[in-house]
Order: C-alpha cells, then structure tokens, then sequence
C-alpha cells in the first residue's frame, strides 16, 4: 500500500513540505500524519478522508447515514467498551436492521491501530466501518457527553495547555477549513448558557453551521486568541488581533474580534483575501460605461473618486481594484485604513490606530508630507478629513476614498454636511460610485424558487427598451455547489455618475440629490435598482435577491 504522503502530494492536495513539517511533528506528538497535517492547517479533513476512503477502501460516512445520539447510546451500553473511550476516539457506533442488520462504527481516526485493535475484540459477526467527519460526529458526540462544567481557568498557563489540546486544534481547524472552503467572510463563535454556536456568513446570509459543548468554551476561544497573537488571559476586556494563518494549505489573513458577553466572549473571526483574489473590473459587475467612466477618471492626475455603500458592501474590494490598475511602478501611492484588509505589492499601506490617536485625518496629513501620487483614505466619516482630502485633491493628488451613503449622489451633500465647500467640491469630485452585493445565481442549478410577482414588480422599476428580451432566470432544484440554495457567490450592483458639465454647476448651486439624479440620468446614469434588475433580467441573480438587497417591496 502507497503511503498516505505519497498520495496526498500526487493528488495535489499537500506539498512535499508539508508532508515533511507533519511528519516531524508526528515524530514529536505522535497520532497519524493525515491527523496532524488537518492540524497544521495544511489539509481539510474531507479532503484527507477522501484519499483514505480511496486508500484503505472503507467508505465515508454519508449525513443521511448517522444514527440518532440516543441510537448511539444504547449500542454502545452493549459493547465491550466503555462510553469514555468512544467519546475520547470520536467514534460511534449503532446497529442497522433489515436485509443489511449489523453492527456499524465510524469516526475520524477509525483506521488507527489502537481502534482497530480494540474494535477486533468485540464478539459477533463482521462489523461494517465507516471513515466520518469531525463536523458530522460533533452533535452526536456532544450529546452523549453531555453537560459538563467549562474546562476554562483564570490561570494563563492552564488556558495555554487547553488552547494546545489536539481536539481543540482539530475543531479550530475544521472550522476555518470548512469557512475557507464555502468562502465566508466571517466565522462567528458565540457562547451561551449551555452551548457554543457556531455561524458562518456566506454570501452575506449568516447561517448555524455547527453545535460545540459549553465545556469546549474557553478551550476553543482561548485557541483562536492564541492563534491572532491576543492576550489569551484578559477575558473583560474587547480586545482585536490580526494574523496570517495557514488553513487547508492556504495562508489566510484573519483579523479577530472578541467582545465580552453574559455568557462569554463571543469571537467574530473575519477571513481576508489576497491581492490574486481581486476581480477585474469586468468581472465585479460593472457595465461597459461604468467601467468607462471609473478608467476615465483615474486616469486623470487628480481629483476625488468617491465609494459609497453600507459596510460589508465590497467598496474595499472595488477600491483595490482602482490601486492595482493604477499601480504602475511609477507613481507612488500611500494608504490609511481601518484596517489593511489585502496587502497591496508596491503599494504603501498604513493602519489606523485610534490607541495612539492615528485616525484618518492625522495620517492623511503625515502622508501629504510623503510626495504621493495616489491616495487611498479607507473612509472619509469626520470634518476634519473630509476638508483635507478636498485639499489634497485641489493640490495635485488623486485621492480616492469610501463614504457611508445610501447612494452614489448622496455623497455629495454627505461632504457639504460634513463641512466642504461646494464650490471646492465641485472643483474636485471627478466622480461617485454606489454599490452593494447581492447573491449569484449558481451556475449549475439556477434559481430554485421564481416568484412571478417579484418579476412583474420588478420590470415596472425598467426603462421599456430593456424589457424586450426575456429574462434569462432558470428554475432549478439546487445542488451540492451552493448547499441547496439556488446561489453561490455574489455580484456586485453598481452606479456611477460622472461629474462635470451640467453636474458640477448644480453642485455650486446647492443642487439637491433629485435634481442631481435628474441631471446625471439624461447622460446616462442608472441607479442601483436598475443594475439590480437588469442583472436580474440577465440571470445573474434573482429578482427576489435584487429586491431584497436594495430594499424595494416585500421578499
């Protein structure tokens, strides 16, 4: 039989490194080398079950599969094994009835030799066995071990020896693998009287994903604390870490979050990207003359570009995209966010820090004396940077920066409120962008549930022109892909107005946002209703979704 590593490496699934590091951990810790490479992060346990089904020819467990823990239970009172060890090995076991009566067990590091040995000892006829998931075990096996007290301490060295604990490294792990490879944005671990809940945000919907023992508590938040490099023994206090960490053979930036509760620390961690990550502007879901007017304007040598939209709404991601077309080698570009969410190559990004009074104002000030070129400022949200990033865009420097509007033209009386002068502004405001994510259509079932009535509703937001081809929805039963849910992935929604002409002099007027609206739709504007629909109409998402997301009707 080929070795495991050996595999592992042909299938692409680890490096030769990676094998090395495990193994020379596996020397030191004991415990097999597939265990200890889904430990270090270098593998996904479904990836690493795969490949061991196929190896040593036992089948992995299916959900529709497993017994009921109380099914669990009963069996196990019949065997030559106490409870302990099954819980303590991550194994089950249960009888089947029918045509295909028997015993079955299953778990994670059923093929072990101490395993093996001891299920050999058991009388009866053969047993059927079964490779499973830590994930699909996790309930049953928290209810067989039923409610115990937490494990935790105020004592940091017992919090460290939990943190290290193999289980809670595994459950840590299999956690982030399955966040990374269902590509949430965030992992959310929040404690309760006599539960962890585990939630990932996927696409923008956050859902339960898993259920962990009170008694896991401060072994689990103080892994995750030791991970980010924060101070595992302070449990009063909020506290923020960011650290790059490898995850199913994937270094991964993950900034965290605790925050005091009645219950304990809940623990928000949020997964970032990289700079490969970054789609083009094509591929964010702008149409052609948006993109024309975003390439227009950064092509100029200075000026103000403004984002607009609610947090978590991808302007960040849109942004990055404007640096890296501009990030020719030539020009110098300086950032101040809050935080750096993607490290940008070439690029110089600062952080702001509010515990030594860096905020955007002081370090777009200090970055002004940097001779840049660009200038990225993450959010324009006080008086003071607002009037400096006009200034230093009435100097000579393009700067671009995000805005909390509700829509593109709205940033416009955002900066006039915050102090601005209009007729700087209307010097300076090169253009303005609104955006917001909404779910993709999957590719490969469509959308699962159409609902006539959202279309109707729909088309009556379009211009006639648009509606002479027939939407392009598909009706689907979902699939494997995107869980069942008719999506996978999202899209961005878009507008974009240039500012010039018509447009700048209503600006020096005191112009309101319709008037304004009025003025950029007889150059072509559309609003974000209208890129919802007609994304839409064009399935790349759903009626219901575009509704949703931007708030019009009932979903």
């Amino acid at each position: 039989m080929r070795r495991l590593g050996e595999l592992l490496i042909e299938r692409g699934l680890v490096s030769e490194r990676d094998c090395a590091e495990a193994e020379a951990l596996q020397r030191e810790l004991g415990g097999g080398v597939g265990s200890t490479l889904v430990r270090i992060g270098a593998l996904s346990e479904d990836a690493l079950l795969g490949v061991l089904s196929e190896q040593v020819g036992v089948p992995v467990l299916d959900q529709a599969q497993a017994p009921s823990a109380e099914i669990v239970r009963q069996t196990i009172e019949t065997l030559d094994a106490p409870l302990a060890w099954f819980i303590d090995n991550e194994l089950i076991a249960w009888r089947t009835e029918g045509d295909e009566a028997g015993l079955c067990v299953a778990g994670p590091r059923l093929i072990d030799p101490s395993i093996q040995e001891a299920i050999e000892q058991w009388r009866g006829p053969p047993i059927k066995q079964f490779l499973a998931s830590s994930l699909l075990l996790e309930p049953i096996l928290i209810a067989l071990r039923g409610r115990e007290s937490s494990l935790g301490a105020d004592d940091p060295m017992r919090l460290m020896e939990l943190a290290e604990e193999a289980p809670v490294i595994d459950f840590v792990n299999s956690v982030l693998s399955e966040a990374v490879a269902l590509g949430a944005s965030d992992v959310h671990f929040e404690p309760f009287e006599d539960k962890i809940l585990v939630r990932l945000r996927v696409d923008g919907i956050l859902s339960q994903r898993r259920l962990a023992g009170r008694e896991m508590f401060d072994a689990i938040t103080s892994r995750i604390k030791l991970l980010s490099g924060m101070n595992i023994a302070e449990r009063r206090l909020p506290q923020d870490g960011r650290q790059s960490i490898r995850i199913s053979g994937r270094d991964v930036d993950v900034r965290v979050s605790t925050l005091p509760t009645t219950w304990g620390e809940s623990t928000v961690v949020r997964l970032l990207g990289n700079t490969r990550q970054i789609p083009s502007l094509e591929e964010l879901g702008l149409t052609t003359q948006q993109r024309r007017i975003l390439t227009d304007t950064i092509a100029q040598p200075n000026g103000l570009v403004l984002v607009t939209g609610p947090t978590g709404s991808g302007k960040t991601t849109s942004v990055y995209r404007l640096i890296s077309e501009l990030n020719d080698g030539v020009r110098k570009i300086l950032t101040i966010e809050d935080p750096v969410e993607f490290d940008l190559p070439g690029v110089l990004q600062m952080t702001v820090r509010s515990d030594i009074q860096l905020d955007f104002a002081t370090g777009l000030r200090s970055i002004l004396r940097q001779d840049p070129d660009i200038i990225f400022v993450g959010e324009i949200r006080d008086s003071e940077t607002a009037r400096t990033a006009v200034q230093a865009a009435l100097t000579g420097h393009l700067v671009i920066s995000t805005v909390h509007t509700n829509s593109a033209l709205a940033a416009i009386s955002r900066l006039v409120d915050l102090g601005v002068e209009r007729f700087l502004l209307a010097d300076v405001l090169r253009a303005v962008v609104g955006q917001r994510l909404v779910r993709r259509v999957c590719p490969t079932c469509g959308v699962p549930d159409h609902d006539p009535s959202s279309e109707q509703r729909a088309q009556a937001l379009l211009p006639q022109a648009m509606l002479a081809a027939p939407p392009a929805w598909r009706r689907g039963t979902g699939c494997k892909a995107c869980g069942h849910s008719g999506f996978k992935g999202r899209v961005a929604v878009f507008e974009a107005a240039r500012i010039d002409g018509a447009l700048q002099q209503a600006i020096r007027s005191g112009a309101g946002e319709r008037e304004l609206g009025s003025l950029a739709r007889a150059v072509g504007f559309t609003d974000l209703l209208q890129n919802g629909v007609a994304k839409a109409r064009a399935g790349e998402t759903a009626f219901l979704e575009a509704l949703r997301v931007l708030g019009v009707g009932s979903a």
